[in-house]
């Protein structure tokens, strides 16, 4: 039945009424704190929300193994990326689990795992490779019409994986890796002895800024990134070169140069040279770095720039802030908050977390 408004009171009324209806919002997702993907014991894949309580509040089906994900600022809305060198990302409706839009990288380019959304929530934006040239793009996607690309930007650099907003700006900062890669020869790395990685700040496709590494770390690749609320970058790299890594972590301000966190030789070798996720303490007077390989949580001073707690965990990745505490999960099923040097009792569930904690 169609129902026709015929005077200008009912139509205005049609109108408010229509503007009533509530908007879903993350509170109908069960206010999730967190999102991470994970892998199922029967071998699929999810994306999960988690709340302060370490409790899962949904899980939603992925098509894939997934990685990273982007939380939209507004609405009960995720982006899930697939594992690099993936060609997908979904976007999910995280009250209902229905996929609203599949992204599909362009021909010659893959994914790099890892998105940010503009403030409003408007813009998508996706690192990048473009195979054939050798060089990093930033995929633009308009998230109020159903994610159609809708521009791409030069990265800056080769291999960018990692991409923030910070926080109050529409600056993007992006982990340019340094590390060419190409389908044909799967994840081997094919220029290590010419690698430049870098930090580029972006924005409107405009690069602002770029701060690099010392010469002599030119083989340390910048992958993971964490910025706190007034703007600074600390950064997680993953060491390419031959021996202990001198630092595998660093922080950095607009305007200003790189600072390295110190590691001993022996430090440096317990990670095994590699960084999977980073995060500042709220305060930002620690950085944690999570090492999968290592099975290790290091906890690093900004202040003194050298290594001030150690844990060991077994397949620890993610890693993000809590109260000003770090929580952490791990690919053993286990979320958990660290707080003032003592490990709190985890959360265990039967899922294998994937490598990043995401806030909402």
């Amino acid at each position: 039945m169609t129902v026709r408004y015929t005077g200008r009171r009912q139509f205005l009324g049609g109108l408010l009424a229509a503007c009533l209806v509530p908007k879903p919002t993350w509170a109908d997702a069960g206010s999730p704190a967190f999102l991470s993907a994970a892998a199922k014991p029967d071998g699929t894949f999810v994306l999960c929300g988690v709340g302060a309580d370490l409790q899962i509040r949904f899980e939603r089906p992925l098509p894939a193994r997934g990685h990273a994900a982007a939380a939209h600022p507004t609405r009960p809305e995720a982006v899930a990326f697939a594992r690099r060198p993936g060609t997908f990302a979904v976007v999910i409706d995280c009250v209902t689990g229905v996929q609203k839009a599949v992204l599909s990288s362009p021909s010659g380019r893959h994914f790099y795992g890892h998105g940010a959304f503009s403030s409003d929530g408007s813009l998508l934006y996706t690192t990048e490779n473009d195979f054939e040239a050798g060089q990093g793009r930033i995929g633009v996607w308009d998230a109020r019409h159903g994610y159609a690309r809708v521009a791409e930007w030069a990265s800056g650099g080769i291999g960018p994986h990692d991409i923030k907003r910070l926080p109050n700006t529409e600056t993007l900062v992006v982990a340019n890796g340094g590390i060419d890669t190409h389908p044909d020869t799967g994840r081997t790395k094919l220029n290590i002895a010419t690698m430049k990685p870098n930090l580029t700040y972006i924005e409107n496709g405009r690069v602002k800024e770029i701060a690099v590494l010392p010469p002599d770390m030119h083989k340390n690749s910048i992958r993971h990134l964490a910025v706190r609320q007034n703007g600074d970058v600390a950064f997680g790299m993953q060491w390419q070169g031959d021996g202990p890594a001198a630092a595998l972590v660093g922080i950095h301000s607009l305007g200003k140069q790189i600072t390295l966190m110190k590691l001993a030789a022996q430090e440096a070798h317990d990670m095994d040279g590699y960084v999977g996720s980073v995060a500042y303490s709220q305060d930002g007077s620690s950085v944690a770095a999570t090492s999968p390989r290592g099975s290790l949580l290091q906890i690093y001073d900004t202040g003194s720039l050298h290594l001030s707690d150690t844990f060991k965990i077994p397949d620890v990745s993610g890693v993000t802030t809590m109260d000003n505490h770090f929580l952490v999960s791990s690919g053993e099923g286990d979320i958990k908050l660290i707080n003032a040097q003592t490990e709190v009792t985890p959360n265990r569930s039967n899922l294998a977390w994937d490598n990043h904690l995401i806030s909402v």
